[in-house]
């Protein structure tokens, strides 16, 4: 056999074992998750049932309900009021609340009147015996658990997957679990083991007909809600999810079993199906289904909570159907990303599961699917391996065709009987054995993007390379003057943490923060200038042009922020110190080219423009924001809502700038932080008038409201300042800092 031939099928061998390692558990590729979800996500989507299923309504505290009745939380004799409305006004069937009652209700003043009673006016008859006949009245938790006596009602809790620092532990009431984990499983069901639990007041647990948690501590990598428990222990319960709890409330609470698969030498246990009286709703090895939607929003008829409040919904809609009560305005915090829509009510995920569990609609993706796809991509990888490297280019990609046709139909085959069967890592391997075989022998790079590597590959990533390549202008690194924008990163509070870390566990903590921050970089056009120990100092605009400078650099700040929250649990993990970073961006007129010595040069930038950056970043630390933009960057980028920090003289220079933080994109902002924004404006309107006393007043509430904010508090301290030393009359607002 040819050595090349040897060395083709060697190199495909490489390839299959290198996807067949994460079926061994003991490696992950983040890659190949997301394209399994993508995959996920398209079949799904293909195959929605859509249309309208009316059984299920969703009394929805929406903006409407929030703007007529109050803000929420609402008082619970309004949601007393709702639950009787619900049953013996529109007769509903069943009623299930997404919402947390955790707290006792003290918005009716009764705990001031019984101080008042032992107090000032203990005396007082008149009072002492209007309040003893207002009390029950007034106990509004009381009067809610009345309303839920003797009707079926199912309350929502949640339950903690960990235990955060400074926790209060576990409050409120548990309902009672649906089964005793005491078998010869108990320690080895890979069912998901809560630590904790925030649940509903006693009382009000007590007068509900059942309970279920709400929380889903299965969310994938990418934050979409595809699989979800059904089933979760806590100590030795078994405890059901809202959407079970709710559907065995409907069907008349039948027995519950759990069917248990087993290995002989009881090594392996593991959950498959729960059975509700006739029905069998399959899981997975921890219990959990992936939700199986009907379509976009609004596949179940919403109504709006102050209409049944009011007494003005529709009654055919609402009589004998499965009620849950939700939100949908985007201030409570209960929208979800999932595969059909990317902003969708938490609320109409539980409806989707209920729907699925009363119809048997719920797809399966059972333990022995790992072993399909190993013997999947071994066959695959066989009759593709020869048929690349054995047959010519034409046949060869006619049978590579074909192989991926009968994958692929293979998968929508078993869709249908819902089973769901992994494509993600046969997929990849048909496209790597593919591509590989292909472009053996004719891959060569071009002169002219081998001198472009070598001149510029150290500061952009490869992909800017081909671009700069396939553009056919000639680059050069002698010297000129441009508009770019140049961002410079740094770690607070470096020294400290250096210090308290070893030679080499500090060179590990720099690599694994310098890297995915670069990745940042690079991925939004970015070229890399250098390293100055903890810290980044990147541009924008050249090499290669860019136009939107300013905006890819400000989008690759946002994202280094994201990756390094994402970062932080990994360095809590190997016991590293939390890592912040400040960021500073200025755009402006730069030189940019090949500087240095005759012993070494660098590609780099350097001007006024550049110095005004790395102040910038210097300032984020002192007014408590993560990052500081120019003036000048802010006009690039007006479709961008920023906050206007201060103005101000830094070190070096005496003309005034102003400076601004970036709150994200116009589109993005909601409604609370639209408020703050307005409120925090005229604020420091009155601020740079002088008005001491209004702009103190202004600051004071934002503070109390936001006691975190480094912002509020830094201008208190100068109003405080500036009432003992005024500025004077001429004074236009600029504050010197004078450092760097």
């Amino acid at each position: 056999m040819p050595l090349q031939r040897i060395v083709r099928l060697a190199v495909s061998l490489l390839i299959l074992l290198f996807l067949l390692a994460p079926l061994s558990g003991l490696v992950r590729y983040p890659f190949l998750q997301q394209l399994e979800n993508w995959t996920y996500d398209t079949r799904l989507n293909l195959t929605l049932p859509r249309g309208i299923d009316t059984r299920i309504v969703i009394v929805d505290i929406d903006e409407a309900s929030l703007a007529r009745i109050g803000r929420f939380p609402w008082p619970r004799y309004r949601l007393a009021d709702l639950t009787r409305r619900l049953f013996d006004d529109y007769g509903i069937r069943s009623l299930s609340y997404d919402i947390l009652f955790g707290e006792p209700d003290l918005s009716s003043g009764a705990d001031t009147l019984r101080r008042l009673a032992r107090g000032p006016l203990a005396g007082d008859e008149a009072f002492l015996s209007e309040l003893q006949r207002l009390l029950p009245q007034l106990d509004y938790d009381r009067r809610f658990a009345r309303a839920l006596e003797g009707r079926p009602v199912t309350l929502g809790y949640y339950f903690k997957s960990r235990i955060e620092e400074g926790s209060s532990g576990d409050t409120g009431l548990l309902p009672p679990p649906i089964s005793r984990v005491d078998g010869p499983w108990k320690e080895r069901l890979p069912i998901n083991r809560a630590v904790g639990y925030s649940a509903n007041l006693p009382i009000l647990q007590r007068a509900a007909a059942s309970g279920g948690f709400f929380d889903n501590p299965f969310v994938d990598d990418d934050g979409v809600f595809r699989r979800v428990p059904l089933v979760q222990i806590h100590g030795d319960g078994l405890y059901d999810a809202l959407s079970l709890a709710t559907a065995r409330l409907v069907l008349g609470q039948p027995d519950i079993e759990l069917l248990i698969a087993s290995e002989n030498d009881q090594s392996y246990y593991a959950l498959e199906t729960i059975a509700l009286g006739d029905a069998r709703i399959p899981v997975d090895p921890q219990g959990a289904v992936f939700v199986p939607y009907r379509g976009p929003r609004g596949s179940f008829p919403y109504v709006s909570a102050w209409k049944v409040l009011e007494g003005s919904a529709d009654r055919e809609l609402l009589h004998d159907k499965i009620v849950l009560v939700g939100t949908s305005a985007p201030g409570l915090l209960d929208l979800r990303s999932t595969p059909v829509e990317n902003v969708f009510p938490g609320v109409e995920v539980h409806a989707n599961l209920i729907s699925g569990i009363l119809d048997g609609r719920i797809r399966h993706h059972p333990a022995w699917v790992t072993g399909f796809e190993f013997l999947q991509l071994i066959l695959v990888a066989i009759l593709l391996g020869a048929a690349l490297t054995w047959l010519p280019p034409l046949s060869a990609t006619l049978v590579t065709v074909a192989i991926t046709l009968g994958v692929l139909a293979l998968s929508v085959i078993a869709w249908q009987y819902n089973l769901i069967l992994p494509l993600a890592s046969t997929l990849v391997l048909i496209a790597l054995l593919f591509v590989f075989h292909m472009t053996w022998g004719f891959f060569a790079e071009s002169r002219g993007k081998r001198r472009l590597a070598r001149m510029f590959g150290h500061y952009i990533p490869p992909e800017l390379v081909d671009e700069m390549n396939r553009s056919g202008h000639r680059f050069s690194l002698e010297g000129e003057n441009r508009e770019l924008t140049v961002l410079f990163s740094d770690v607070r509070g470096f020294t400290s943490i250096s210090e308290g870390l070893e030679p080499t566990q500090l060179t590990a903590l720099m690599n694994a923060l310098l890297t995915p921050l670069t990745r940042v970089i690079h991925q939004h056009r970015g070229t890399i200038d250098k390293y100055m120990g903890d810290a980044i100092m990147a541009f924008w605009g050249a090499p290669l042009s860019d136009e939107n400078h300013a905006r890819h650099a400000l989008q690759a700040a946002f994202d280094m922020m994201r990756a390094l929250k994402d970062l932080q649990r990994e360095f809590r993990q190997r016991g590293w110190p939390e890592i912040r970073i400040g960021i500073g961006i200025n755009t402006g007129s730069m030189n940019v080219g090949n500087m240095g010595s005759e012993f070494r040069v660098a590609y780099t930038v350097l001007g006024d423009a550049v110095n005004l950056g790395s102040r910038l970043e210097g300032l984020t630390k002192a007014y408590g924001v993560d990052i500081i933009v120019s003036e000048s960057t802010r006009e690039q980028v007006p479709d961008f809502v920023f906050r206007e920090l201060d103005r101000v003289r830094v070190k070096g220079k005496q003309e005034p700038v102003a400076i601004f933080e970036p709150l994200g994109h116009k589109n993005d902002l909601d409604a609370a932080v639209r408020d703050e924004l307005n409120r925090y404006r005229q604020a420091l309107r009155a601020y740079r008038r002088q008005d001491w006393d209004g702009a103190e007043v202004d600051f004071y509430n934002l503070s109390r409201e936001h006691p975190h904010s480094r912002l509020y508090a830094l201008y208190l301290e100068r109003i405080a300042r500036y009432r003992h030393s005024p500025p004077g009359e001429d004074w236009d607002g600029t504050f010197t800092h004078g450092s760097k």
